[in-house]
């Protein structure tokens, strides 16, 4: 039986037990395409990997025995894409602890959403720490560069995801950059 995503997520807020086995081959694809658009500017050696990045965030979206409750498809996508975020972040850290050292250099956000040197940990703990600061200020500015910068999403597809016009996203995520280099900046 072919259920939608949304079906499928309900089913799950439900406690169904076989309902996270039927959402992973629906997603799977998507959030590996997602995960392989942030991995492929790693160093070639990298030990963290696109499908264990996507395994590592659908676990902690669906594997966790925490009660989720998701308005749908871009809800979820949305969530993966924090998780997604939450798993770069905790292994720059690891690897910052083990390995200090190297200049900062300044980069720009750019429209691509993949301007910082993933392998500069410096640089992704100042992001993510900026990141909470404008999460603070504006969750939804928020949630758009983790959708940009962390899942590597199109601004039509963050649009989508966000349920928002394509022309408010493009603003906003020239705005959300703007705030982002000056906070970095400081």
């Amino acid at each position: 039986m072919n259920r939608d995503i949304t079906q499928i997520l309900s089913a799950i807020e439900q406690g169904d037990p076989n309902a996270a086995s039927d959402l992973l081959p629906l997603v799977y694809e998507e959030l590996r395409r997602l995960a392989a658009s942030r991995m492929n500017h790693e160093k070639s050696g990298q030990t963290l990997q696109p499908t264990a990045l996507v395994h590592e965030a659908f676990l902690r979206l669906v594997g966790s025995g925490d009660a989720h409750q998701w308005d749908g498809r871009g809800h979820f996508f949305a969530a993966a894409a924090e998780a997604m975020r939450r798993i770069l972040i905790e292994n720059a850290r690891r690897k910052g602890r083990v390995k200090r050292g190297g200049e900062l250099k300044r980069h720009d956000l750019e429209d691509n959403a993949a301007a910082i040197d993933p392998d500069n940990f410096d640089e992704l703990l100042s992001l993510d720490e900026a990141l909470n600061k404008l999460a603070v200020e504006d969750t939804q500015l928020a949630k758009l560069v983790e959708l940009r910068y962390f899942t590597g999403l199109t601004i039509e597809e963050t649009a989508n995801v966000l349920g928002v016009s394509a022309r408010t996203t493009k603003r906003n995520w020239a705005y959300a950059r703007a705030w982002l280099q000056r906070e970095m900046s400081d």
